[in-house]
C-alpha cells in the first residue's frame, strides 16, 4: 500500500433531525466533504444548518417544567472538523465489504442566534424563590452567538455501487455554555447544555479507484 490517496469524497445529508427536545424535532439539512488518509481514518468537513427549539410546555412530568414553561428557538449553523474511523478499514473506493461501521469526533463551531420567554407560575415557586431569582438573572444575560462544540458519534456506511453510498449515523455534541437555550440559573447551572441529531445521506465518492492498493476482497 504504497501509493498516495487524492480522493475526495462529497456527501450530501438527505435528513438531519436534532432530538436534543424530544417532543421538538426540527430537519436539518447538511453537507460534507472528506478526504482519505488510510484505509481506516479520513478527515471530514462539516457544514449543517438547521433549528434548536425546546418548550417546557410540551410536558407533563416532572410537573415543575409546566410550571417553569421555559422555551426557546434559535436557528443553527454549525462547521465541524472531524477525524473518522472506519472499523473495517474499508475507506478505498471499492466495495470490499458493504456494510462499514465508523465513529468520529472532532471540534467545531455553531452560530445561533437564540429567541427565549418563560411564562413563570410564581405561585407554584413560592416556596422556591431561587427560582424567579435565576429567571431574571438568565434574562438578563444575552445568550452567545457563537459556541464551541466537541462532535462525538457513531455511524453505518452501506456501498451501493463503488462510488455510491447511503449512511446513518448519530452525532453528539458536547459544548462548554449552559446558555445554548438561553438559561441556566433557572434550571441547572451545574451542567453544560449538549445536542444531537440523527442523519441519513447519501455519499458521491469521486477519484480514482482503489488508490490506496490494496486487494479487494468480495464478501
Amino acid at each position: 500500500m504504497n501509493k498516495q490517496n487524492k480522493a475526495g469524497v462529497f456527501t450530501i445529508v438527505v435528513l438531519s433531525v436534532s432530538i436534543s427536545v424530544a417532543k421538538t424535532v426540527k430537519p436539518t439539512l447538511g453537507f460534507y466533504i472528506s478526504r482519505v488518509l488510510t484505509p481506516s481514518f479520513i478527515v471530514r468537513t462539516n457544514l449543517a444548518f438547521g433549528t434548536l427549539r425546546g418548550n417546557e410546555s410540551l410536558y407533563k412530568t416532572p410537573a415543575y417544567r409546566q410550571q417553569r414553561n421555559l422555551s426557546f428557538s434559535s436557528p443553527v449553523t454549525e462547521i465541524s472538523e472531524l477525524l473518522v474511523w472506519n472499523m473495517f478499514g474499508n475507506n478505498g473506493n471499492e466495495i470490499g465489504k458493504r456494510f462499514s461501521p465508523y465513529l468520529f469526533g472532532g471540534a467545531g463551531v455553531s452560530f445561533l442566534n437564540v429567541s427565549r420567554s418563560s411564562s413563570l407560575n410564581k405561585a407554584f415557586f413560592v416556596n422556591d424563590p431561587q427560582v424567579e431569582i435565576g429567571l431574571n438573572q438568565d434574562l438578563n444575560r444575552t445568550p452567545p452567538r457563537a459556541i464551541l462544540a466537541l462532535p462525538v458519534g457513531i455511524g453505518l456506511e452501506y456501498y451501493l455501487t463503488p462510488k455510491i453510498a447511503l449512511t446513518a449515523e448519530t452525532n453528539f455534541r458536547y459544548t462548554f455554555t449552559d446558555y445554548l437555550d438561553g438559561f441556566s440559573r433557572v434550571a441547572n447551572p451545574a451542567k453544560n447544555d449538549f445536542y444531537q441529531s440523527h442523519t441519513i445521506g447519501l455519499v458521491f465518492k469521486f477519484g480514482k479507484k482503489n488508490q490506496l492498493d490494496c486487494p479487494v476482497i468480495m464478501q
